[in-house]
């Protein structure tokens, strides 16, 4: 690699020793498309209808801390924490909007469909694994032309335990029979990238709403604006020099 004072540079990409790389996992929501605002949005309303917060509308600063990337039972818990099933009742209300949203107006992060491409190219195993219902996952997959990209798709509520703990991911491995040695994540939240941490691999972060500084203190690898960064193709890049441009497949 070549530095900007065009001396070659010595610093290697954290994902360079995964090489050869085995499988790529990667986030749903605000990973493969840009659905924080309409969550955000379906919050905002039916909380607003409910006279939550005195019928103060809720910010975006509250949505980032108290619900982007949690697991529905820890949200339900925040918004109603002496009545979880009125919590749990209103999450699934709100998700039912959410869907109704997302039919027209999902909208895919930057250069997803570029980053597919190579990935398919070097025939690697491909995993979603996320916190949203099943039935948000799989229609944000479907709408975004990714359902025959995946090889399986992992829910959070569906393990022992949700994100920040590390089950979904290892059950990603564990399902694609593949090694943390040779796998990385992409992942835009706190709670995302503490789980793929706490699985023992390399964290690609993407900054699409939540604040860069919030995404560091959990320690990914690096971060990316999108799937465009050059900071990401210059990581590709490498992994295909130390693979001899190879990539096994398992």
């Amino acid at each position: 690699m070549t530095a900007p004072n065009g001396e070659n540079s010595t610093e290697s990409s954290p994902l360079a020793a995964l090489a050869p790389l085995q499988a790529v996992l990667f986030d749903v929501d605000g990973t493969l498309c840009d659905s924080d605002p309409l969550h955000y949005y379906a919050f905002r309303e039916m909380l607003l209808e409910i006279g939550y917060n005195c019928g103060v509308p809720v910010d975006e600063e509250w949505f980032i801390k108290t619900i982007a990337g949690k697991h529905n039972d820890d949200i339900a818990s925040a918004l109603f924490p002496d009545d979880q099933e009125r919590g749990l009742k209103f999450c699934d209300e709100k998700e039912a909007m959410f869907r109704r949203l997302v039919k027209e107006q999902l909208k895919p992060i930057d250069g997803v469909y570029k980053v597919k491409k190579w990935i398919e190219d070097r025939g690697l195993k491909r995993a979603a694994v996320t916190n949203a219902p099943r039935l948000n996952a799989e229609l944000i997959i479907e709408i975004l032309g990714l359902k025959d990209f995946f090889d399986v798709v992992i829910i959070g509520s569906e393990c022992e335990r949700a994100k920040p703990s590390p089950d979904p991911y290892l059950k990603a491995l564990e399902l694609l029979k593949v090694s943390k040695e040779h796998t990385f994540i992409f992942e835009d939240s706190a709670s995302g990238i503490k789980a793929g941490v706490a699985a023992g691999m390399p964290v690609v972060g993407l900054a699409t709403r939540n604040p860069p500084h919030i995404l560091m203190e959990a320690k990914p690898a690096f971060l990316i604006k999108d799937y465009e960064d050059s900071k990401l193709w210059a990581a590709l890049e490498e992994i295909d020099t130390k693979s001899g441009a190879t990539t096994t497949t398992v």
